[in-house]
């Protein structure tokens, strides 16, 4: 697989802003963010729609990361799997069993997290091409139209920092690399 060569570039206003907020938030810049910065359409971007879908999908914490998980599952994301691993275990409670039987590909021990992360698994796959028998398992697990609209939105996110990382390889950070994975 190709990777881009990033050249040093100065790093933009609107780039160096999410660092300085980054940094002030989490004490340190993700290398992901690092690499996506060089262009800072594809960094504002990925931020404003990540804080979106947080602050609006309809989803709570552990769900929320149960669709950011399938996702950069399906994707083969290394980076977002080891990283999205540990802010699901250490910052939104999610119980390890979930997270290592999304990363192993294996059934969910919760019901109902194992529909969302089907259908979020399904809609990546299929480029969003899925049955009306996918969504109505979906909604008789009880969740409701609007969520399905919710796991778009994730999707949305994770493609754009899976491809990202898929293209630029940023290192692991140490904070993450508890939860490292491969595909």
């Amino acid at each position: 697989m190709a990777h881009l060569k990033l050249n040093n570039n100065p790093i933009s206003k609107i780039s160096q802003d999410i660092f300085d907020k980054t940094q002030n938030s989490l004490g340190f810049v993700p290398n992901m963010y690092k690499k996506m910065g060089q262009n800072p359409a594809l960094l504002d971007a990925y931020i404003y729609s990540y804080n979106s879908f947080r602050a609006n999908s309809g989803f709570n914490s552990v769900e929320q990361e149960v669709v950011f998980l399938s996702v950069a599952y399906e994707n083969n994301c290394e980076y977002c799997t080891a990283a999205h691993s540990f802010i699901a275990d250490k910052m939104s409670k999610v119980p390890v069993e979930v997270t290592n039987a999304i990363r192993d590909g294996k059934q969910i021990p919760d019901a109902k997290l194992a529909v969302l992360s089907k259908l979020t698994r399904s809609l990546t796959s299929n480029r969003g091409n899925v049955s009306q028998a996918e969504i109505d398992e979906f909604l008789a697990a009880g969740y409701e139209e609007v969520h399905v609209l919710g796991i778009i939105a994730g999707i949305a996110v994770k493609t754009i920092s899976n491809y990202s990382n898929h293209n630029t390889n940023p290192e692991l950070d140490s904070a993450f690399a508890g939860r490292v994975w491969k595909k």
